[in-house]
């Protein structure tokens, strides 16, 4: 996800879209410890989307 399109996104929807990811992100480290996870590269991905997701909505609340 490009930091354009998260920009475009409303407040409520970049709280909601947070809850999600983090969910999921929980839900890949559960499969990776228990040597489920087959696609190791999307626990990255994952992660740096959040943290463009928090980025963005911490920019929005302090403006």
């Amino acid at each position: 996800m490009k930091v354009a399109e998260i920009r475009d996104l409303a407040v409520d929807e970049l709280r909601q879209r947070e809850k999600d990811m983090d969910d999921q992100l929980f839900r890949l480290r559960i499969q990776k410890s228990m040597g489920q996870l087959e696609a190791a590269q999307k626990l990255k991905t994952l992660r740096r989307d959040l943290a463009r997701v928090k980025t963005v909505l911490r920019e929005k609340e302090t403006a």
